[in-house]
């Protein structure tokens, strides 16, 4: 009998009535993204102080930490709780799939700096440019590795300084360090690939109708999806197989 998966997800923001009422919570946006039939997936919510049992930690076979509408840089306790967590995940050379906020907060971990990003917040569709040497052929990007990657971006901060053994995966215009990794058990992603087009727009409006972005800023958010969406289906393959038991970029 083939041992069931077990995955924790360290969800680092609440979930919006939106969310809420449209997919029953952010546990389930990440489950349909990355979850398979037969697995178990864990969520706790760091934000609001709930943590796994350190001696639970070897359960898992992968975690996964979201984003937030929280700085990676802010020095909160359930922050600096979780970045003591990640410490122990990454002694334990457990795979951890760091999301926005999450890409930043691994980072932090490894040495790295975090901070607002220089050329200003995304919310938008982009396209991330793959660093082709980077990645081998046969590796969780599959046997064809893209130029570029469609994905939803939703941040107001960025990677300053990498840590020193990471290696960027991708970059864009305006981003330096879109996508790195680290050995073999640490991704990371600075855009969202758990975000659909019904996500977006809610954010989109959410932050326009708080007065946090201007008209033209929200209206030039939604245009970006307009006419294509995001390579959904590259995303959850890639992060599926970096999850469970591809080999790395390396």
């Amino acid at each position: 009998m083939v041992e069931q998966k077990r995955f924790a997800l360290f969800l680092a923001a609440l979930d919006s009535e939106f969310v809420k009422k449209t997919y029953g919570g952010y546990h389930n946006v990440f489950v349909s993204t990355f979850g398979d039939e037969g697995e178990q997936w864990d969520s706790f919510r760091v934000v609001s102080g709930e943590f796994p049992d350190e001696k639970d930690l070897d359960k898992y076979d992968g975690f996964v930490i979201s984003g937030s509408v929280h700085d990676a840089f802010e020095n909160y306790d359930w922050i600096l709780k979780l970045c003591d967590l990640v410490k122990k995940i990454d002694q334990m050379k457990k795979k951890i799939l760091g999301i926005c906020f999450g890409h930043q907060i691994i980072a932090r971990v490894r040495g790295g700096t975090v901070g607002r990003a220089r050329k200003g917040p995304e919310l938008k569709l982009g396209d991330i440019t793959i660093v082709k040497d980077a990645i081998k052929p046969g590796s969780y990007f599959g046997d064809e590795v893209p130029e570029t990657i469609a994905i939803i971006k939703c941040h107001q901060d960025e990677v300053l300084v990498l840590p020193e053994t990471a290696k960027v995966l991708a970059y864009s215009a305006n981003y330096e360090v879109e996508m790195f990794s680290i050995e073999d058990h640490l991704f990371c992603i600075q855009g969202h690939p758990e975000y659909n087009k019904e996500i977006l727009f809610h954010l989109v409006d959410r932050v326009l109708g708080q007065g946090l972005v201007p008209q033209e800023f929200a209206d030039a958010s939604k245009a970006s999806m307009e006419k294509r969406g995001a390579d959904r289906k590259l995303w959850e393959k890639i992060c599926k197989n970096f999850l469970k038991g591809m080999q790395s970029s390396d």
